[in-house]
């Protein structure tokens, strides 16, 4: 099966490999290559087939080796694989690359939430150590003092920015963002259908029908094509003699007629497939957890500002009566000048019917906010569930909550708590209007 390599991506990473094997006078050539961009897009695979067609050895290695319950051995892993690609250099005289596939999921921090262990601070410094001095890579516990080859790193991700920053700086790593152009995608897609009889303008049509999904959702809907023989020959053998016509088999295993490609069938999985990524968004139940979580973090810090509040009332009764007037009165008229300066928010009766329409079938409610740049990726920050079955209350709350996100979007959330999912989504706060 011939696979298509984009030009783009070739040409990045063929300047970049042959690079670092030249000799430049006074140029300092960074040793890594960073390849990120969305998830599902090829971006290893893409590199696998450059490998191939310049003839470069990988020596592989992946997010989860990053981390060890023992401190230093990723960094040590780093160090030996590096040392093993040098080494490949110099007995069968060719290029070599020493690739780390997700490395922002080994190495970076994505929030607060995110464990930042020794051993992610010392696969930092390795990878900056070895960018900086690419032929002097020692072993802990020993040192060689003859020089080793310099072998090109290639990195991918899908967020750099988690990234510890010195490691990405321009010196030691070069960034290429890998986005397919429409070209790119037509190619890549129509390799993967290469065999099964597709014309172009049918995978044309393909890609348009489904322009917002990655590289690989395509081919895991060419995988689901088979699931109806697959299908088929468990309900021929019965489903308790799988094991025996699969694994070991005396005649081998199982051998399947190459399915009908035709673009309706095509069609009809991928509107499933998307079916299924769509109900995982709208489930969400791990933010329905979170935000359980976070009703109690909020409960126990109410309790804590409440307690702090009674004990600064039984000690102001014992300040002079006149003092403790005046100083009500000048908080009042602190309170009343505060109150004229905030302008009144307002529920459309829409909104407010809706409220009272989900209350009345059982749902919960709550809300999701997010700043302009949120907005766009549509990172929305879960808001506190509305407390109460009453819609007035509920109304009340949600005034309370669009007065505090101010200059921000705001969406109200309908949640069915029986069948665990959400039945609505409306954005009731624009920060420009």
């Amino acid at each position: 099966m011939s696979y298509y390599i984009s030009p783009h991506f070739l040409d990045k990473l063929s300047v970049h490999i042959t690079k670092n094997f030249l000799d430049l006078p006074g140029v300092r050539v960074p040793l890594i290559l960073g390849i990120h961009g969305r998830k599902g897009e090829g971006k290893s695979f893409q590199c696998e087939l450059v490998f191939e067609r310049m003839g470069v050895e990988a020596i592989h290695m992946s997010a989860g080796e990053l981390e060890s319950p023992d401190a230093g051995d990723p960094a040590r892993l780093i160090r030996l694989r590096y040392r093993e690609a040098a080494e490949l250099i110099k007995v069968r005289g060719k290029m070599c690359v020493l690739m780390i596939n997700d490395l922002d999921a080994g190495a970076g921090r994505f929030d607060r939430g995110t464990q930042y262990t020794v051993n992610t601070q010392l696969v930092n410094g390795t990878l900056m150590n070895i960018a900086d001095n690419p032929t002097n890579v020692q072993l802990p516990g020993s040192y060689d003092s003859s020089p080793l080859s310099r072998v090109p790193i290639i990195v991918t991700g899908n967020d750099f920015s988690t990234l510890y920053e010195p490691l990405i700086r321009d010196g030691r790593m070069e960034k290429f963002y890998w986005q397919p152009s429409p070209e790119d995608r037509i190619g890549i897609i129509g390799g993967i259908f290469a065999e099964d009889g597709l014309s172009s303008q049918e995978i044309k049509q393909l890609v348009d029908a489904f322009p917002n999904q990655p590289i690989d959702f395509f081919s895991a809907l060419r995988s689901r094509v088979y699931d109806e023989q697959i299908r088929q020959f468990i309900n021929k053998v019965g489903i308790n003699q799988v094991s025996d016509h699969v694994v070991n088999a005396v005649k081998g295993p199982p051998k399947f007629d190459k399915p009908q490609f035709g673009l309706s069938i095509l069609m009809e999985f991928g509107k499933l497939m998307r079916g299924e990524q769509d109900q995982v968004e709208k489930m969400r139940l791990s933010r329905e957890y979170n935000q359980d979580l976070r009703l109690v973090d909020q409960h126990a810090s109410r309790s804590a500002s409440l307690q702090q509040e009674n004990a600064k009332s039984t000690f102001s009764d014992d300040l002079d009566n006149e003092s403790a007037i005046a100083n009500r009165a000048q908080s009042s008229k602190y309170t009343n000048s505060n109150i004229q300066q905030v302008p009144s928010i307002h529920l459309d009766l829409e909104t407010q019917e809706q409220i009272r329409e989900l209350l009345s079938q059982g749902c919960r409610l709550a809300i999701e906010h997010a700043n302009e740049r949120r907005f766009r990726t549509n990172a929305w920050k879960s808001g506190t569930p509305f407390q109460g079955n009453e819609a007035s209350e509920a109304i009340t709350s949600l005034v309370e909550c669009l007065s505090q996100h101010r200059g921000e979007y705001v969406r109200l959330i309908g949640i069915d708590p029986k069948a665990k999912r959400r039945v609505l989504e409306k954005i009731i706060q624009r920060p420009h209007n």
